[in-house]
């Protein structure tokens, strides 16, 4: 099941962008799934998740900005990002996880968005 990332781009700051993720199956292939970004020197960090039946869960510097989102029908797990900061800069990254003997991960390859100041 492939992961397909789109939405980056160049924005100002205190603009908005709407990433999404369309997987080539079902988004219910996955126990969860997500975003997580990496910006240059950094670490990879999630910044927000959602598994079936719960609470979606946010980094702390998403909360109050973004919002995950899910269309089952089209197969597609939507961050939408609202009020961005230049911190927000980073290459964002779908993440679907499965279970397989333990928890794995699948990846997207990543969209880059870029937040001007």
């Amino acid at each position: 099941v492939q992961l397909q990332a789109s939405g980056g781009g160049l924005v100002q700051a205190g603009g908005s962008l709407r990433l999404s993720c369309a997987v080539s199956g079902s988004i219910f292939s996955y126990h969860s799934m997500g975003w997580y970004r990496q910006a240059p020197g950094k670490l990879r960090e999630l910044v927000a998740s959602m598994t079936w039946g719960r609470s979606p869960n946010y980094g702390d510097f998403a909360k109050g900005r973004f919002t995950i989102s899910r269309d089952a029908t089209v197969n597609t797990v939507d961050l939408q990002m609202n009020s961005l900061k230049p911190e927000d800069t980073a290459v964002y990254y779908c993440n679907g996880k499965y279970i397989a003997g333990g928890i794995s991960d699948n990846w997207g390859q990543g969209t880059m968005v870029t937040v001007s100041s």
